[in-house]
C-alpha cells in the first residue's frame, strides 16, 4: 500500500454562539484538511485547526508544513511497514503536533480500511458507544447559567465549565450560578485552562469543596510548565486535578506520572500528534492507575471522528469531551460518528467511516 498524493483543502465553519476561554475566543471553526490516497484506491481523511495559544500553529504553517516537509517526506512510502512510517512522521521535524495529528489519523483510516473494520475496532473495539459532555464557555454568571440550564434540557447530564478568566471571585460565582440552574444531579467538570496560580486555585477548590459544589475534576489549573505547582495543587485538595496542557508528549506524561503531579490526564489528538502517541500516553497511564480522558480543540467532526475512534477502543479512556460539532453552525463531513443527544456511535464502514466534505 504505497501512498501515492496527499492533498489540503481549507474548511472554515461558523459557531453558533462564540467559545470563550481564559486563553481565547472562537467565532469560526478554521482547519486544515488532509486526504491521502494510496496506490490501491484506499483514500484516508485528517483535520489539523490551528491553536496558536496552544499549538503554536496557524493555517499557513498547517498548510507550508504538510507540502514542504511531510508530503515530501510519505509519497512513496509503503504504509505496510507503518511502524517505521510512523515514528519517522514524528522524528523529521519538531514540533507541528496538530499537522502530525492530522496525517497520523488519515494513515490511521488507510490502515483501518484496508483491514476493513471500523477504526475503533482495529485499535481495540473496547466499546461501540461513548457519551460526551458539554463545555459552558465563561461569561458573566448569569449567562453561564442560563447556558447550563439549557444545555442540561438538550440531554447533556455533564457539563465542563470554563473558569479561570478575570479573577477566583467571579469563577466561584460562575460554578455557583450554575450549580443553582442545573441542580445537584448534574456533574460538573471545571476547566481553568491554565488560569489560577497555584495558591488561587488550592483556595478557590478548598472554597468549592466547603461549599458542597461537588465539582467532579478540575482541568488544568495552572501554568501547563508548572509541574511542582500541579503537583502542590494535587496533593493539597480532595478533588480530583487533571493535566492537559501540561502534557503534550508521552515523555511529558511519564514525568507527570512518575511525580504523581496530577490524578488525571487529558489526552488530545492535537497535543500528542495523533494515535500514535495516544496509544502509548494512555498505557503509560494505565500501567500507574491513572485513567484518561480524551478531548479536543474546536475541530469539525471529521477530526473529533478519529478522536472518538481512538478514545472508545481503550479501557482506561473513561471520560469524553467530544461537543465541539454541536457548537459549529453547520456539519460539512459526510459520514463519521453519529451524535443523539450526548450519545455517540459509530458507522459500519471501515476506517473513520468518513465519505467526504461537502
Amino acid at each position: 500500500m504505497i501512498i501515492k498524493e496527499i492533498e489540503t483543502f481549507p474548511l472554515a465553519v461558523p459557531l453558533i454562539k462564540p467559545f470563550k476561554t481564559a486563553l481565547r475566543t472562537v467565532v469560526t471553526a478554521e482547519s486544515i484538511v488532509v486526504k491521502i490516497s494510496c496506490d490501491n484506491g484506499i483514500i484516508g481523511w485528517g483535520e489539523a485547526p490551528p491553536t496558536h495559544v496552544i499549538t503554536g500553529e496557524s493555517l499557513i504553517s498547517i498548510k507550508g508544513a504538510i507540502e514542504t516537509i511531510f508530503e515530501p517526506f510519505l509519497v512513496g512510502k509503503n504504509l505496510l511497514h507503518f511502524e517505521a512510517v510512523f515514528q519517522n512522521l514524528h522524528d523529521i521535524v519538531v514540533g507541528n503536533s496538530s499537522v502530525k495529528a492530522a496525517l497520523d489519523m488519515a494513515l490511521y483510516d488507510c490502515l483501518a480500511k484496508l483491514s476493513g473494520l471500523p477504526l475503533y475496532q482495529y485499535l481495540g473495539g473496547y466499546q461501540n458507544e461513548i457519551e460526551t459532555d458539554f463545555t459552558v464557555s465563561v461569561n458573566n454568571p448569569e449567562e453561564m447559567g442560563e447556558d447550563a440550564k439549557r444545555y442540561v434540557s438538550d440531554g447533556f447530564n455533564i457539563l465542563k465549565v470554563k473558569v479561570g478568566k478575570d479573577d477566583i471571585t467571579s469563577d466561584l460565582k460562575r460554578i455557583q450560578a450554575i450549580r443553582n440552574s442545573v441542580g445537584e444531579h448534574i456533574k460538573l467538570r471545571l476547566d481553568a485552562n491554565q488560569g489560577w496560580s497555584v495558591k488561587e486555585a488550592i483556595y478557590i477548590i478548598r472554597k468549592m469543596e466547603d461549599l458542597g459544589l461537588n465539582i467532579e475534576l478540575i482541568e488544568q489549573p495552572v501554568h501547563k510548565e508548572d509541574i511542582r505547582g500541579l503537583k502542590t495543587v494535587t496533593d493539597s485538595v480532595a478533588t480530583l486535578i487533571m493535566a492537559d496542557e501540561s502534557v503534550f508528549s508521552p515523555q511529558a506524561a511519564f514525568e507527570l506520572l512518575r511525580t504523581r503531579s496530577a490524578d488525571l490526564i487529558n489526552i488530545k489528538l492535537m497535543k500528542s500528534g495523533g494515535i500514535y502517541k495516544a496509544l502509548l500516553i494512555n498505557r503509560m497511564a494505565e500501567l500507574c492507575g491513572v485513567e484518561c480522558m480524551v478531548g479536543s480543540m474546536i475541530e469539525t467532526r471529521l477530526a473529533i471522528t478519529a478522536a472518538a475512534h481512538f478514545a472508545a477502543s481503550q479501557k482506561n479512556i473513561t471520560r469524553f469531551d467530544f461537543d465541539a460539532p454541536l457548537m459549529l453552525a453547520q456539519d460539512r463531513i459526510q459520514g463519521g460518528i453519529i451524535y443523539e443527544g450526548r450519545k455517540i456511535t459509530f458507522p459500519t464502514q471501515s476506517g473513520l467511516g468518513i465519505t467526504g466534505i461537502i
